[in-house]
């Protein structure tokens, strides 16, 4: 199993209407807006990271409103 979190960046505006939409995908564990730098923090868990890259690539960047992604896997 790969653990991953998804590090999310939003239209003005956007986050509470997105966090829904990313808690609706798949392999998404847990969704939070927060502080800082990012605007939502997503946690996902798939068998493969090409399956995590999948769910950032594609699912996630592909909702309208998504300005920008960064993904870190967990080593641990």
């Amino acid at each position: 199993m790969v653990h991953a979190f998804i590090m999310v960046n939003t239209t003005a505006g956007k986050s509470q209407g997105l966090l829904e939409s990313v808690r609706g995908l798949g392999s998404v564990q847990e969704a939070h807006i927060v502080a800082g730098d990012y605007d939502i923090v997503v946690e996902v868990d798939a068998g493969e990271v090409y399956d995590i890259l999948q769910t950032a690539s594609g699912d996630v960047q592909g909702l309208e409103g998504v300005v920008d992604t960064k993904t870190y896997i967990a080593i641990d």
